[in-house]
């Protein structure tokens, strides 16, 4: 199985919300999110599509097969 990047950290940190939080608004347990993070399981689609709806992006914003540029590396290019 292929491995799915995600941005849910750099999401939630924007935000300020826990974990735990973002678990009970998209009905999981706070490890599962965890895991998610981690890289450590890879979302169903309606999993994948309740966090993306949750932080109203789409959902290519939030999950790849290809790993996301670093937001150091787009903040550089942007200043240039």
């Amino acid at each position: 199985m292929p491995y799915i990047h995600n941005r849910i950290t750099l999401f939630r940190a924007e935000c300020g919300i826990s974990r735990k939080e973002l678990a009970e608004a998209v009905g999981v347990n706070p490890q599962t999110i965890g895991y998610l993070e981690r890289g450590d399981y890879n979302p169903s689609l309606e999993l994948g599509m309740r966090i993306a709806a949750y932080f109203d992006v789409r959902v290519e914003l939030m999950f790849s097969f290809e790993p996301f540029e670093s937001v150091a590396a787009v903040l550089r290019r942007t200043g240039e």
